[in-house]
């Protein structure tokens, strides 16, 4: 829960693949849980063998159940919006599916310059290696091995299911206590301290 508030969301979606499935799944206890791989999720409900099957029919269900209900995370548009003011590229790159998460960012209004998807943890490196880069926000310890994996800036938001001391532990370069609210301000002076180093 970096930009979008997924939790009410796959709340619904989870429900309904339940009601689908006739397999009990507890929504509630699933949105505590987010960051890992759908696929990890699942396990706790599924048999092995049904996992691939049920984990597409989830990422069907998604879009008619997880997109509208789902809000931005209180800053997520002037945080993009500071990247690319300031000349930079704001990359997305998220463990979900991708065309999922492609749809919450149209729905809501948020302009990435680009998304790549189902990365988890240190595979992100590769997709912010490929980018290029310095910094990478994320609420999840697993975002935190990802970014020190790819030599960036490991930049916490204690927004999802990581609390800020977690965040720390892990390894987090920064932890923005106040979430992405506090992110402007911090990048300004990233630049600004970049910038007196010339």
């Amino acid at each position: 829960m970096t930009l979008v508030d997924t939790r009410p969301g796959i709340r619904a979606a989870y429900e309904a693949l339940s009601a689908e499935t006739g397999r009990h799944i507890d929504a509630a206890l699933t949105v505590t849980r987010l960051g890992p791989p759908l696929e990890q999720e699942l396990a706790h409900w599924f048999p092995d063998e049904e996992i691939p099957r049920v984990a597409e029919r989830y990422r069907e269900l998604y879009p008619q159940h997880a997109v509208g209900p789902s809000p931005a995370m209180p800053g997520a548009r002037a945080a993009v919006a500071a990247v690319q003011e300031a000349g930079g590229r704001a990359v997305v790159v998220t463990a979900k599916h991708e065309p999922n998460a492609v749809l919450h960012l149209e729905h809501l209004g948020i302009g990435p310059d680009a998304v790549a998807g189902w990365l988890w943890a240190e595979a992100k490196a590769e997709a912010l290696r490929e980018f290029g880069a310095s910094v990478y926000v994320g609420d999840h310890t697993g975002d935190v091995r990802g970014a020190r994996t790819a030599g960036a800036l490991s930049v916490a938001v204690p927004t999802g299911p990581c609390g800020a001391d977690e965040l720390r532990a892990a390894g987090a370069d920064v932890v923005l206590d106040g979430g992405l609210g506090d992110f402007p301000a911090w990048f300004a002076d990233l630049l600004a301290g970049y910038r007196s180093r010339r």
